[in-house]
């Protein structure tokens, strides 16, 4: 089983490939290679930073997303997205303008507005992740999260609380995404990726 994990200057890498080693992954390419994403069995997609640069980023990278998107929506092949990796699925975000997204999840992704004074922005540290519908992939825990601006729209699968509901994960078909940060998430985080590794959707 080999496992592309992109590489488009937007991710922290390092983080992520040494948690998807300890889930028990082997075969595992960190790769801005459309080539070795056209025929991987798996594909991760971190990201850290704004919307719109990781999206000017992940395009910048040639053949990338079509890459992408045939392996992963055409021959179905298992994704996730992590953070910002999680938000690009969906059509367009909201940070420092309007910049679209891949349009894999329908949505768009705006600044968190808590409705309390005291829910600060960024959400930042652990806390809950509560399933919205039963997936094979999420289970109840604490996982922790560090975000400013959050998904609104379809195929929500688990939602987290601050000052209201929050997304914590997104997904439909073999494509699943994350808000929160498997890799910072300990024991619950390593679970997910275990399950990730094993899914056969």
């Amino acid at each position: 089983m080999t496992l592309a994990l992109i590489d488009y200057g937007a991710g922290n890498l390092h983080s992520v490939e040494n948690a998807l080693r300890a889930a028990g992954c082997n075969d595992l390419t960190v790769t801005a290679d459309p080539d070795v994403v056209a025929n991987a069995d798996r594909i991760v997609l971190p990201g850290v930073g704004a919307f719109g640069a990781c999206a000017a980023a992940l395009r910048g990278v040639d053949g990338m997303v079509e890459a992408m998107d045939l392996r992963v929506r055409q021959q179905g092949k298992p994704f996730l997205g992590v953070c910002v990796g999680m938000q690009l699925m969906a059509d367009t975000g909201e940070e420092m303008g309007t910049h679209g997204g891949l349009g894999w999840i329908a949505g768009r992704v705006r600044r968190l507005e808590p409705g309390t004074m005291d829910a600060k922005v960024p959400h930042m540290g652990w806390n809950d992740v509560v399933p919205a519908r039963p997936h094979p992939l999420i289970e109840a825990g604490e996982a922790y999260f560090l975000h400013s601006f959050a998904f609104e729209g379809a195929d929500i699968l688990a939602t987290t609380d601050h000052a209201g509901p929050v997304t914590a994960a997104i997904g439909r078909d073999t494509m699943f995404g994350v808000q929160f940060h498997p890799e910072k998430s300990q024991n619950y985080g390593l679970a997910l990726l275990e399950r990730f590794l094993a899914w056969a959707p």
